[in-house]
């Protein structure tokens, strides 16, 4: 039987651990719910900036800006989020899974991994795409926790600049969507060119199905609306051309705060399931301590009645 000295090392340790992966439970929860409500209060501005590109984009004889504009896909650029850290489950799991299951079917036209370039948004990400020595042309980190929305512009800026220059003829996100506190879905996602359908479902999906935030929904349908007249200074092409980047940025900050949300809920369940681990095996070693202390003690009054009963 283990010493009772080295037991009494190891419930130490063990209490330890429990209480800094209790700590790390309940950060994790503070900055899912603040990822939540990040990507709930801007979707207000995201309806109106998408009804007025929905508008634009109906009408006539007015040029598109390049990034609006669909065209044969010779390569692809696909961007792959995940977190810049461990301890969370399997978050970064889930999305390499999805990742190379999307890998493994053949691709439209006959097209090859090889064919297409890669950007990493997360240290894992980066990581992952170099040990496949796949052709990682950027990669970005430090966009988790409380991400601001300039924080989301190098990535849009890359993206649009890359998609201009005709480097890639369209862009493929695989990232981690928030469902519910136990529950996050890997998805892929097409993203350029700029949809209007997409970028409408993209804001919608920000409400997560159950929880806190389940019923929060827009008072009134920003889509219903019967051909609105506006007076567009300084033309519709100029305003195009300024807002088509800005609701890009728009959908890649609310990717990014689903993923950092979907992040820190896996983290938590991962540290919650961590501290009732620790909580067990601390239980379990102070059984084998009293053990142990009792065998000693049995032992100790056996060599004393022992002792006595020799002596006499």
């Amino acid at each position: 039987m283990e010493s009772a000295q080295n037991l009494k090392r190891r419930m130490k340790s063990v209490q330890n651990i429990g209480q800094i992966t209790k700590a790390m439970e309940l950060v994790a929860a503070t900055k899912m719910r603040r990822a939540q409500e990040l990507a709930l209060v801007s979707r207000p501005y995201s309806y109106s900036a998408l009804e007025l590109l929905g508008i634009l984009s109906n009408l006539k004889d007015v040029p598109m800006p390049e990034i609006l504009q669909a065209r044969p896909i010779r390569k692809m650029a696909f961007v792959l989020m995940t977190s810049d850290k461990g301890l969370a489950g399997s978050f970064n799991s889930a999305v390499i899974r999805k990742f190379e299951e999307f890998l493994r079917h053949p691709m439209s036209g006959g097209r090859t991994p090889e064919d297409a370039v890669y950007i990493a948004v997360g240290q894992k990400a980066k990581s992952y795409l170099e040990r496949r020595k796949l052709d990682v042309i950027a990669s970005f980190n430090r966009v988790g926790d409380l991400t601001k929305p300039e924080e989301a512009e190098p990535i849009a800026d890359f993206l649009i600049k890359g998609y201009e220059r005709h480097d890639f003829d369209g862009a493929t996100a695989f990232f981690t969507t928030f469902v519910t506190a136990l529950r996050q879905d890997a998805v892929a996602r097409d993203f350029l060119p700029v949809e209007f359908d997409l970028i409408k479902q993209s804001i919608e999906d920000t409400i997560p199905r159950a929880g806190r935030y389940a019923d929060y929904a827009k008072s009134e349908s920003f889509f219903e609306s019967e051909n609105p007249e506006y007076l567009i200074e300084p033309s519709p092409a100029e305003v195009l051309t300024k807002l088509a980047p800005r609701l890009l940025k728009t959908r890649i900050y609310h990717m990014i705060l689903e993923a950092n949300a979907s992040e820190h809920s896996a983290r938590r369940v991962a540290m919650k399931n961590a501290s009732e681990n620790a909580g067990e095996l601390s239980e379990n070693l102070n059984v084998e301590y009293n053990k142990s202390r009792q065998a000693a003690i049995t032992r100790e009054l056996t060599e004393i009645t022992a002792g006595a009963e020799a002596l006499k």
